[in-house]
């Protein structure tokens, strides 16, 4: 007969053949002896891991609160140094780090960053600028007033030419017909032979001309108020027209 009870130990009563005497025997319960050792290691692995996690737990809220002392709101404005006036979407990022923000049309910036942080400026048509946040900030912000400096920017020169070879080339350029300037326009204009030319083609001149327009008006004014004759009645005409035709001036004209 045995008496356990979950216990560590257990009682085991022997009787003999006779019933004349019982003896009483312990045994020591080894599965209640390996539960006792499981429960130990368990509660010794769970403080353990208990103190792990706490020890992890304040270095993340001291580093936490190192980084929160370390942050600062970035905020400023990027103008040009000459007329001050504002360089808008000038890229604004910071060193070795995908971290950074584009400025608005007012040139007007704002965004979180580490103090001691490099932070590089840079724009179409303007030379890059740096600027390294200070670590002696008493306080969360810090404004800036950054001054860009114009950059010109030379290229190479680049001559496209219509010819696909050299060769052809050289021969457009020796068979080129350079035109005449102003200079040499006028020249030609004013030489003896182009004048004779032009003298042949306008037989009357600017005084002639004048007196013919001087004639007619005269003529109007001496009608004036009546009835203007018609030339075609005029002997005068008539003896005028004739002696041009035999003088051949018609035929000249035709030619």
């Amino acid at each position: 007969m045995s008496r356990c009870n979950n216990r560590l130990f257990c009682i085991y009563t022997t009787h003999s053949r006779n019933n004349e005497a019982a003896t009483a025997l312990t045994i020591i319960n080894p599965f209640r002896t390996q539960r006792i050792l499981f429960l130990q290691v368990m509660t010794d692995i769970k403080l353990h891991t208990f103190l792990f996690l706490l020890f992890i737990s304040a270095a993340a809220i001291s580093e936490a609160q190192e980084d929160e002392n370390e942050l600062v709101q970035f905020s400023g404005v990027v103008v040009t140094a000459d007329s001050i006036n504002p360089v808008p979407f000038t890229n604004i990022l910071i060193k070795n780090s995908w971290r950074g923000t584009v400025a608005d049309y007012y040139g007007y910036f704002s965004f979180v960053a580490y103090k001691q942080d490099t932070v590089i400026f840079s724009a179409i048509g303007f030379k890059k600028a740096e600027f390294v946040i200070p670590d002696t900030i008493r306080g969360d912000r810090y404004s800036l007033i950054q001054v860009m400096s114009s950059d010109t920017i030379l290229l190479p020169q680049t001559v496209i030419y219509p010819w696909p070879s050299r060769e052809e080339f050289v021969d457009a350029f020796l068979t080129f017909d350079v035109p005449d300037d102003d200079y040499e326009r006028a020249r030609k204009n004013l030489e003896g032979s182009k004048l004779r030319e032009l003298a042949a083609k306008y037989p009357m001149d600017g005084g002639m001309n004048y007196k013919y327009s001087m004639q007619q008006h005269q003529d109007k004014l001496y009608y004036i108020g009546q009835t203007q004759p018609i030339s075609i009645l005029n002997p005068f005409a008539w003896a005028e027209f004739i002696k041009a035709w035999k003088d051949g001036k018609f035929k000249r004209k035709k030619d």
